[in-house]
């Protein structure tokens, strides 16, 4: 079997440097059993879930 290869902390380090720069972060929280409603919608992730319908309304204003 192939091992997987990790990444080197330079490489981590450079990730979280672009990310920093490139996107905010914003911590949700959502009343118990929200993310099993969203995934059983049919939506691939939690995250892309709820970066598009919030576009979605942002672009509706």
């Amino acid at each position: 079997m192939e091992e997987k290869k990790k990444a080197s902390s330079a490489h981590m380090r450079a990730t979280a440097k672009w990310e920093k720069e490139n996107y905010d972060k914003v911590l949700v929280r959502f009343p118990k059993g929200t993310k099993e409603k969203i995934l059983n919608s049919g939506a691939k992730s939690v995250n892309g879930y709820i970066v598009e319908a919030v576009i979605e309304k942002l672009n509706n204003i």
